[in-house]
């Protein structure tokens, strides 16, 4: 069997119509010139020889008024018409005709009648020819006619089954090319093409056959390997101690683990794979952690027993768009830890105050003389001791308000405070646990300061717990600064230590509560910033951080000047 190519094809498909618009024109060409040949010959032949005779027939007409020019003009027309003897018997007559004028001449005048007569037999012969072409012309057409409409009959079926059949040559593979790919995107890799030709397109038929056994090769061999990847990240995702849920750059739920899957009482085939506002519709917590923007503490019960998190959404870039992974951190133990320090500080502060106020109460009486006469050594004692239970009332003080605080009952007393107060009180505090490092804090503090609109208990405790976390992450031998300079309609108070650093993804969750850096060895129940926040915001000022790795970190709050 010969095959050809999609373009020899087309192009003898082509040449094909073009021979079959060629023998229909040279058909119809054909019988035209015959026609046309025929009535040439009946025009010339016929017609020529009737009018020779019509002209003969006038110029004897006149021969008997005119005399010698109507006999030249008889002699001229039937020179002509012996020279155009074209039927048979038409010689004969015109003999008999010379013959008759040559009497004619000599003067016989019967000769008219007999002339007369044979012109009448030229007309009759010619008229008679005339009747036979033109029968003959009229069936040659009829023929001709009959042949053109079988030609173009012919032609037309032949080049409409031409034109029903041909294409197929075209779309027949393209259609199987079509509907392969569709199954190749479906996935489907063991779908062949069956073209058995040798042309373009069986060659692409091919290459595609050849394709799809690479794919399927590929699909075959690396299925375990996707499901073992897959496994294995289902298996890191469950062992996260994290409630963690992910979400695509589409709003599809990617996955969600065990801790998950128990917090929001659903089954994996109810969420994994479906669109987040479906299931947001259907279920409260999923929907508030989407809609909630904050980072917030919120509560959930599981099994009857009251758990507190908070949320963190970490956002992955994706082509262009972001995915999210949403982590609920369990801080339960946070919270019950705070609030049994809450009620053990509470406790311990009223508890203390009864008898350092005794013991206060007992210094006093044994400076009185009347109990007896102290010296000067005594005296001094007695003074150091009074100083001392001084200190530990004011720091059970904090302490009750501190409580008071972290248990959502914050009463501020704002008034009109020194900067330098507020800074001293605050160096004094944190003496003790600056000297155990060797730690020097330095004030760098303007001059001539405006006092500021604060509560001076509840400033100076921010101020401690700052200076407190600086002496925590600086190295031991180190400097403190302790800044306080006026600004805008403000004062600037600000700590700066010599410590890590903090990364700068975690700097805007510093102020949150139970934060605590990741990877830091420093203790802590990350509530001590997120409570100096809720002071210094409740005073109408402002606090903040700067820090980069390697460099330590700088602190501060504004409040505004009076």
């Amino acid at each position: 069997m010969i095959y050809t190519s999609v373009k020899s094809q087309v192009r003898s498909g082509t040449i094909f119509l073009f021979i079959l618009v060629i023998l229909s024109g040279g058909f119809s060409i054909f019988y035209l010139q015959k026609l046309y040949i025929q009535t040439q010959h009946v025009s010339k032949a016929n017609y020529q020889s009737l009018e020779y005779c019509h002209r003969m027939q006038a110029a004897l007409d006149g021969t008997e008024q005119q005399g010698k020019a109507n006999r030249d003009t008889l002699s001229k027309y039937l020179r002509l018409q012996r020279a155009n003897i074209t039927e048979k018997g038409e010689r004969e007559a015109t003999a008999r005709v010379e013959q008759w004028f040559a009497k004619l001449k000599g003067g016989e005048s019967s000769a008219v009648q007999n002339i007369r007569q044979e012109l009448q037999t030229i007309l009759s012969v010619n008229m008679q020819a005339i009747r036979i072409k033109n029968e003959q012309s009229e069936s040659s057409a009829q023929e001709a006619k009959a042949f053109l409409i079988a030609i173009v009959g012919s032609i037309l079926l032949i080049g409409f089954s031409f034109v029903i059949s041909f294409p197929s040559v075209i779309t027949a593979p393209i259609e199987k090319l079509t509907e392969a790919i569709k199954k190749v995107g479906e996935k489907d890799y063991t779908h062949r093409i069956h073209i058995q030709s040798k042309d373009e397109f069986g060659k692409l038929a091919g290459a595609f056959n050849e394709m799809a056994e690479r794919l399927e090769y590929f699909e075959n061999s690396n299925l375990n390997k996707i499901i073992f990847e897959k496994s294995r990240a289902e298996a890191v995702i469950n062992s996260l101690q994290d409630a963690s849920i992910g979400i695509d750059k589409t709003g599809t739920v990617l996955f969600a683990n065990n801790k998950a899957l128990q917090l929001l009482g659903l089954q994996v085939k109810d969420i994994v794979g479906s669109k987040a506002a479906a299931v947001s519709a259907q279920n409260d917590l999923f929907r508030f952690l989407l809609e909630e923007k904050g980072t917030v503490p919120f509560k959930v019960v599981v099994d009857n027993r009251e758990n507190y998190f908070i949320k963190e959404v970490v956002d992955i870039d994706q082509e262009g768009s972001k995915s999210r992974v949403i982590v609920l951190k369990n801080i339960t133990s946070f919270k019950e830890l705070d609030v049994a320090k809450t009620n053990f500080i509470a406790t311990v502060s009223h508890e203390l105050k009864t008898p350092l106020a005794s013991s206060d109460l007992g210094l006093t009486l044994l400076e009185d003389e009347r109990i007896g006469k102290l010296t000067e050594e005594q005296r001094d004692l007695i003074q150091n001791l009074k100083q001392d239970n001084q200190r530990m009332l004011r720091i059970l003080s904090e302490l009750l308000n501190m409580s008071q605080v972290e248990a959502g009952k914050i009463q501020l007393d704002i008034a009109e405070v020194s900067p330098y107060a507020i800074a001293d009180n605050a160096i004094e505090a944190v003496q003790t646990a600056a000297k155990e490092k060797n730690i020097r804090i330095q004030k760098l503090v303007a001059e001539h300061l405006p006092a500021v609109k604060a509560d001076w208990e509840k400033t100076g405790w921010v101020l401690t717990n700052l200076l407190t976390n600086a002496i925590k992450h600086s190295p031991k031998d180190n400097t403190i600064n302790l800044e306080i300079k006026e600004g805008d309609g403000h004062v600037a108070f600000s700590v700066s230590d010599q410590g890590p650093g903090i990364p700068p993804e975690f700097l805007p969750k510093v102020f949150d509560r139970f934060f605590k850096v990741p990877g830091s060895k420093v203790g802590g129940t990350g509530l001590g910033l997120a409570i100096s926040k809720e002071f210094i915001e409740g005073e109408g000022g402002r606090i903040w951080v700067q820090s980069e790795i390697g460099s330590g970190s700088v602190f501060g709050f504004y409040l505004l000047k009076c």
